[in-house]
């Protein structure tokens, strides 16, 4: 099936998926326990599953927002970012990447699960502390290649940050950058691999879009190493941009 097709077909399944949840009552994407009703919105995690989640509160780092557990000094960073230098201010995530969550993350970027979105924005609504980071800014997701947004039907990244913005007060979202070359997928490298593989991957899409006197977040699904979201960083701070923060779905 060409592309653009798979993602059409992709997007009307998820909409059939909706309209049938106000039938029957829609299975656990986790556990397929049945979903009873929560205040939230929560439509695809069942309350076994929510329980299990486990959101990123303080005290956590600084650069990538992975929470410590336990007592420590203000302004730390933690051992997943020791080897990177960022060149963006700071960086939060809603939750670790475990159990449940990494399962929404899995079901959303590759089976195609986007309604799934609808509990992106649920788990926004109760964590406070995410919110507020995300407070006023502009959301940038980080861009696919043309060629894989193609095959895959949508960027999971611009699905998150709309989903964040439509629970956070005064968060518009902005496709501000492209992807100009098709690099092989980050998941099998290390630390430095990943980030020779990203060398000049990233350009802006519209330069007349910067301003200069907003602050910017960079939206991607996962935090690992942080080497995705420091290229886009170093192009947005090329433009002249210092007000650079990152925000991700998962940590892990």
């Amino acid at each position: 099936m060409p592309a653009g097709r798979k993602g059409r077909w992709r997007r009307a399944l998820a909409s059939a998926g909706e309209s049938a949840d106000l039938v029957f009552p829609p299975n656990c994407i986790n556990c397929l326990g049945l979903v009873e009703g929560d205040d939230h919105g929560f439509r695809y995690l069942c309350s076994s599953c929510r329980r299990r989640l486990v959101l990123a509160q303080e005290p956590h780092c600084v650069t990538c927002g992975y929470p410590f557990f336990g007592a420590v000094d203000e302004n730390v960073g933690c051992l997943h970012c020791e080897e990177l230098d960022p060149l963006f201010r700071e960086g939060r995530t809603a939750g670790l990447l475990q159990g449940p969550l990494r399962r929404l993350v899995h079901a959303l970027k590759y089976e195609g699960a986007v309604h799934l979105v609808r509990d992106v924005e649920a788990l926004v609504r109760r964590h406070p502390h995410f919110r507020d980071f995300l407070a006023g800014a502009v959301l940038i997701p980080v861009p696919l290649h043309p060629r894989k947004q193609r095959e895959r039907g949508f960027n999971q990244a611009h699905l998150l940050a709309e989903a964040f913005a439509a629970v956070v007060n005064d968060a518009v979202v902005k496709s501000l950058m492209k992807r100009v070359i098709d690099t092989p997928t980050q998941t099998r490298f290390d630390r430095e691999q990943r980030q020779t593989n990203l060398k000049n991957a990233f350009a802006l899409a519209d330069d007349g879009g910067i301003q200069t006197d907003l602050r910017y977040v960079l939206v991607d699904d996962v935090f690992t190493t942080g080497a995705t979201l420091n290229a886009c960083a170093k192009v947005l701070r090329h433009a002249g941009l210092t007000a650079i923060d990152v925000a991700t779905l998962g940590h892990g």
